[in-house]
C-alpha cells in the first residue's frame, strides 16, 4: 500500500500527473505506476487516464494528516491525547486499537484511517467506508469505573458529535438513542463502543465514530437505512482534518469528565437532540421486540418506554429500536 498511497498524495491535488513523473517520484517504471494507480481504483477511486496528459483523480482528495489535526486542536483536547495514528488502510479502527490496547497504549489515544476493509457498526452489522471519502475515527480510554456503570456514555459521545458537527455548520441535528446521529431523519454519524473489563473493576473502552462527509451514492446504495453526509447537508464540502479535529475537540474532554460526572451534566442536551421521545417505536431484543412510546432516557442512559401506561427501562446492550 506504501507506494500507491504516495502516488495518491501526488494525485490527491486533482490535477494530471503524466506517467513519466509518477515514476521518477515514486522510482518505478511506468507499467508499475499503471498497476498501482489500477489497485488504487478498486478501493473506489475514480481515476482518469488521458493520453498526452497522464493520469489525475476524478476529484481532489483531502487526505488525513496528523500534523493538520492536531494543529487544529485546542489546548485542552491535545492535553488529553494520547498519541495519533492514521492508516491508509485497516480492517477497523475500533479492532485495530482494542488490539494494541491489550499491549498497553495510552489511555487517549487516536486512531484513524482512510479505508476500512471491515468497518463495524453496532450488532456486527457492515460500516461503508469508502475510501477517503469519511470520517473513521477510534479513541481508547481507560476508566475506573466498571462496564455497568458506562450505560451512557455512547449518549455523552452522541452529544459531543452533534456539537462538533454544528460547530461545522451543521443545523438541525437529532440523536436517536443510543448511538446514531441523524438530520431529516437520516443518519449521518454514529457510534459504536467496545469494552473490555470485569464487574466492579476497571475498563477499557474503545469508543469509534463514524461520520458521512462525502459519500457517493454508488458507495452507500446498499445501506439498510436513510442516510445523508456532510457535503449535501452543508452544501459544501468540509475539511477532514478540521472535522477529526473538531471530534477530538468535544469527545475527549467528555470523556475525561464521564470518569467523575458521568451522563447528568449532558442530560439535558442529550434530551434537546432527542429525535424519538414521543413517537412510538420497536425494540428489538435478543428474544422478542417490544412496541411502545419512547418517554426520554434516565440518568444511567436508559431508554424510558411506555407501554400500556406503564413506563419500563431498557439499557442499550444488544437492543436494535426502528421508530414505528
Amino acid at each position: 500500500m506504501s507506494l500507491r498511497y504516495d502516488a495518491l498524495k501526488i494525485l490527491s491535488d486533482g490535477g494530471f500527473h503524466s506517467g513519466t513523473r509518477l515514476g521518477a517520484a515514486l522510482g518505478v517504471s511506468r507499467t508499475a505506476v499503471w498497476k498501482h494507480l489500477r489497485a488504487l481504483g478498486e478501493l473506489g477511486l475514480d481515476i482518469y487516464a488521458v493520453p498526452g496528459k497522464g493520469y489525475r483523480l476524478a476529484q481532489p482528495v483531502e487526505l488525513l494528516d496528523a500534523h493538520a489535526i492536531t494543529a487544529a486542536m485546542n489546548d485542552t483536547a491535545r492535553a488529553l491525547l494520547g498519541g495519533i495514528a492514521i492508516h491508509p488502510r485497516l480492517d477497523s479502527t475500533n479492532t485495530y486499537l482494542m488490539q494494541q490496547a491489550a499491549a498497553g497504549l495510552a489511555s487517549g489515544y487516536a486512531c484513524l484511517a482512510e479505508y476500512q476493509e471491515a468497518g463495524r457498526g453496532r450488532r456486527g452489522r457492515n460500516w461503508v467506508s469508502p475510501f477517503g471519502a469519511n470520517i473513521y475515527l477510534s479513541i481508547l480510554w481507560r476508566f475506573t469505573l466498571d462496564p455497568t456503570q458506562l450505560g451512557g456514555l455512547s449518549l455523552a459521545v452522541g452529544v459531543a458529535m452533534a456539537r462538533a458537527l454544528r460547530a461545522a455548520g451543521a443545523d438541525g441535528l437529532g440523536l436517536k438513542w443510543p448511538n446514531d446521529v441523524l438530520w431529516q431523519g437520516r443518519k449521518v454519524a454514529g457510534i459504536l463502543l467496545e469494552m473490555s473489563g470485569e464487574s466492579f473493576g476497571a475498563s477499557t473502552v474503545v469508543v469509534g465514530l463514524g461520520v458521512n462527509c462525502r459519500m457517493a451514492k454508488e458507495a452507500g446504495a446498499h445501506i439498510s437505512q436513510p442516510w445523508t453526509d456532510l457535503e449535501e447537508m452543508l452544501g459544501r464540502r468540509l475539511s477532514r482534518n478540521v472535522l477529526a479535529a473538531s471530534l477530538l475537540n468535544e469527545v475527549l474532554p467528555v470523556l475525561r469528565n464521564y470518569q467523575t460526572q458521568g451522563l447528568a451534566p449532558m442530560l439535558d442536551e442529550w434530551q434537546h437532540y432527542d429525535a424519538i421521545c414521543g413517537k412510538t417505536v420497536t425494540l428489538q431484543l435478543p428474544n422478542q421486540s417490544i412496541t411502545g412510546v419512547a418517554a426520554g432516557v434516565d440518568r444511567d442512559g436508559a431508554l424510558l418506554l411506555t407501554r400500556d401506561g406503564v413506563t419500563q427501562r431498557h439499557l442499550a446492550g444488544e437492543i436494535s429500536l426502528r421508530v414505528a
